[in-house]
């Protein structure tokens, strides 16, 4: 059993005693902390908070934990049911709740489940924030409502519907041009609530043709969850038969977005962001943000239109904050998250869809007869390696990270950047070192215009390391 509290949440497996998986006692901790925050620090007159969830087998348990958890804290519940991270972040925002929950273990298996934190603007709790709320837990510093002050518990299940008028009423979404070319497209929603929101959205853009795989909300996933390519064999299988323009690929919270070429081949997760950026940037000037341990090619697509660039540590809720700081107009993580701030500030994998289809349909009437895979081709290519330094518990990762900075930090031509661990970014390639926060071990990311070059680089880099030890 695994039970991980951190400050973007509590995740785990289901099951266990107390404290060692996620169970209905730590459950109910965890809520009541996160209530006790929100009561002490919103600002929004309101008392509502809402909660969304997957469709993951344990998730009825879980919602029924949390909305009884919150309403005897005092606060009036709004259950908008199986829904989407992105939609759940909305209706946070359309309520004018106080915050929300979102109940997903996003791209683990189906045995774990979280809670996912947001405050009154439908967003992720910063890291004060996120500390705060462990601590409230672990000193079990919260009061419960009187009979008289017991929440109320209101269900609302329009909220698909709401999402997906947001994202037709975004000025670059252009349903004529996409019904125009009559795409036919197939999904892999993984058993979760993707099958039940992309069918919508796709009628709603006006494509007819769609060819579902793995779209029964049962939670009993079919394959590993994540959207990666040694996963999705059945939908690259799917593509590869013929008859469909692009396949897409979410994980069950339906935040990252993953393309499969007409061929069956894989677009490339890291090219997601890429791709919607650019289409962007063509109307919109402003500057983009990505995660150091995303592909550099954003930042080659980001100066063809001569804006800027920039980098944030890994996580969510650092990219919108360097998103915010820097008049972004597009942005995300290299895992096949789109943030688009004209929609919100979360990643969506409805906005990715419609917005790289209004981008192909547009592409279409320039040349007409293009594919997705020669689409895919006009974007530079690079290669990202992905290795890991398995270190001994007592082991400094701070001072390796710090002797790795220094050994680079002034050699011509490199730049090196420590706001997550240490990135040192060559003329023509890069290589990011980040330490877990959950294990002894040092992640590795490196990037060049091969696979091999990327790996080859990766590892000269954990050579160094390893002579440090």
């Amino acid at each position: 059993m695994s039970l991980i509290k951190s400050i973007s949440g509590i995740r785990g497996t289901i099951g266990g005693r107390a404290g060692e998986g996620l169970n209905p006692l730590d459950i109910v901790k965890f809520t009541s902390a996160y209530a006790t925050l929100i009561r002490r620090t919103t600002k929004v007159e309101s008392n509502k908070i809402v909660v969304g969830r997957d469709a993951r087998i344990s998730g009825e348990m879980v919602k029924n934990v949390v909305c009884g958890t919150l309403m005897g804290m005092g606060f009036d519940v709004v259950n908008i049911g199986l829904a989407s991270t992105p939609t759940t972040e909305i209706a946070v925002a359309m309520e004018g709740a106080c915050g929300g929950i979102i109940i997903t273990a996003s791209h683990n298996p189906r045995h774990w489940n979280a809670l996912k934190l947001l405050n009154e603007k439908g967003e992720f709790l910063n890291a004060a924030e996120g500390n705060e709320v462990l601590k409230i837990a672990e000193a079990e510093d919260f009061d419960f409502a009187d009979v008289d002050g017991l929440g109320k518990y209101i269900e609302d299940n329009s909220y698909d519907q709401k999402h997906i008028d947001m994202v037709l009423g975004l000025d670059l979404v252009d349903v004529p041009a996409i019904q125009k070319q009559n795409f036919r497209v197939a999904f892999d929603s993984i058993n979760s609530v993707g099958g039940i929101i992309l069918p919508k959205l796709f009628k709603a853009l006006g494509v007819e043709h769609v060819t579902p795989l793995y779209a029964d909300p049962t939670g009993d996933f079919q394959h590993n969850p994540e959207p990666l390519e040694k996963n999705l064999s059945d939908i690259m299988g799917l593509m590869a038969k013929g008859g469909n323009d692009v396949g897409f690929v979410v994980d069950p919270d339906v935040d990252r977005l993953a393309f499969i070429c007409e061929d069956g081949k894989m677009y490339g997760e890291e090219y997601t962001l890429v791709t919607v950026a650019d289409y962007i940037l063509k109307h919109t000037p402003g500057n983009t943000v990505s995660n150091l341990s995303s592909t550099r090619a954003l930042r080659d697509v980001t100066r063809k239109y001569g804006q800027q660039y920039n980098a944030a540590a890994v996580g969510e809720v650092n990219v919108v904050t360097k998103m915010k700081e820097t008049n972004t107009v597009i942005g995300g993580e290299g895992n096949g998250g789109v943030i688009y701030p004209a929609a919100h500030y979360g990643r969506d994998a409805l906005v990715g869809i419609a917005l790289f289809l209004s981008h192909l349909a547009h592409e279409r009437e320039a040349k007409p007869g293009l594919i997705v895979s020669q689409l895919r081709a006009t974007y530079p290519d690079y290669a990202i390696a992905k290795n890991r330094i398995d270190l001994d518990a007592s082991t400094d990762v701070d001072a390796i990270l710090a002797k790795v900075k220094a050994m680079y930090t002034g050699q011509e031509g490199v730049e090196v950047n420590d706001i997550d661990g240490v990135k040192i970014d060559f003329p023509d390639k890069w290589v990011h070192l980040r330490k877990s926060n959950t294990e002894p071990i040092i992640r590795v990311y490196s990037e060049a215009s091969t696979m091999e070059a990327a790996d080859e680089i990766g590892k000269t880099i954990m050579n160094v390391v390893y002579s440090m030890k």
